[in-house]
């Protein structure tokens, strides 16, 4: 789920809508059902599920999130490239919006609209899902008003859903090289002495990833078995908030794409955390869904994918790197200041 929260936003004309989620969402979707929260009057939370032979699961499962937000209604959008022309296609999405008025309505939710629509871009038609006779042309996503916010914001937009995903991708081959490396580091608990160590180590591994170097091996191996210690990386939490959290992000990518198995778990935890705090919720999205792939009892990926499918505000996820501060005052580590103005997404 990714938010926005638009005053004023022309939620009465389809076209504008539709060429509005890429921006909402951080990338274009495809072969998608999307839905658009609305409260009062403004655009809420946007959620996106792929299209499926049978959605009766999917569909409820996405109500269901879609009210934790407790918005007034939604509009679906139906992305399929060959929605727009296919009248049999068309029965089967008049059914997939018939079921998820009725799901939606369950929760108190009004469905005030569904399209289908063969692409979301410029020039892209759209038309009723339930044969209602309207239709149209998809506005610019590029000049909608909130593409224009993101890029003033500093984020980046996706083409697609995949190149986001790529952010994260693992490295196959250096994961089963650090998989010995991080084997014949062993399991014991470490002293206080040892995760303090670690912390100053991350740090200093943060601002040569920043400056264009690569991890050794050793290094990255180290950092991975730290991070599987609650108070090395509980700590390292707050660096989302500091002076240092652009570089520190740029670890944790590094970190998700090389280290294997449990150990990536906790770097893709990072790397949600982070994004989530500047307000980039597509990169925290599908850091978490790789997260939980790997651990789906994972305890904080859990309770992040939780507060961001309900919408929860980065503001408030932001409180949670006072956790870090305060345990690096336990462990005598000193962190860097936290960041008095917003971070920039992107």
């Amino acid at each position: 789920m990714t938010t926005s929260h638009t005053s004023g936003f022309e939620l009465d004309r389809p076209g504008s809508v539709i060429a509005a989620v890429p921006a909402v969402l951080g990338f274009v979707p495809e072969m998608s059902l999307v839905l658009v929260t609305v409260d009062r009057g403004d655009l809420g939370c946007v959620l996106r599920i792929d299209l499926s032979d049978d959605m009766t699961d999917q569909i409820a499962h996405l109500a269901g999130v879609a009210a934790a937000a407790r918005p007034d209604g939604a509009i679906a959008v139906i992305v399929d490239e060959h929605g727009a022309g296919c009248h049999p296609c068309n029965d089967d999405y008049r059914d997939v919006a018939a079921q998820l008025g009725e799901e939606l309505d369950a929760w108190g939710i009004d469905l005030l609209g569904a399209h289908v629509v063969d692409r979301v871009a410029a020039g892209g038609r759209w038309h009723c899902a339930d044969g209602c006779g309207r239709g149209g042309v998809i506005e610019d996503p590029s000049a909608s008003p909130l593409a224009l916010a993101a890029v003033l914001d500093g984020r980046r937009l996706y083409t697609r859903r995949a190149d986001l995903q790529a952010v994260i991708a693992a490295d196959p081959v250096r994961s089963a090289a650090l998989a010995d490396e991080l084997a014949a580091c062993g399991t014991s608990d470490m002293s206080d002495a040892d995760a303090c160590a670690a912390i100053s180590e991350a740090r200093a591994a943060a601002a040569h990833v920043a400056d264009g170097g690569t991890l050794a091996d050793e290094v990255a191996a180290r950092l991975g078995r730290a991070l599987r210690d609650i108070r090395v990386r509980d700590t390292l939490f707050a660096l989302a908030v500091g002076e240092d959290a652009d570089r520190a992000e740029a670890l944790w990518v590094s970190l998700a794409r090389v280290l294997p198995g449990p150990w990536r778990v906790e770097a893709l935890v990072l790397v949600a955390f982070s994004a989530y705090a500047r307000g980039d919720g597509p990169l925290a999205g599908v850091s978490l869904d790789a997260a939980l792939r790997i651990d789906p009892v994972h305890r904080m990926a859990s309770m992040l994918d939780q507060a961001l499918q309900s919408g929860m505000r980065p503001e408030r996820i932001r409180e949670l790197a006072v956790t870090g501060y305060r345990l690096a005052e336990q462990l005598g580590v000193r962190l860097p200041p936290r960041r008095t103005g917003r971070r920039r997404a992107g």
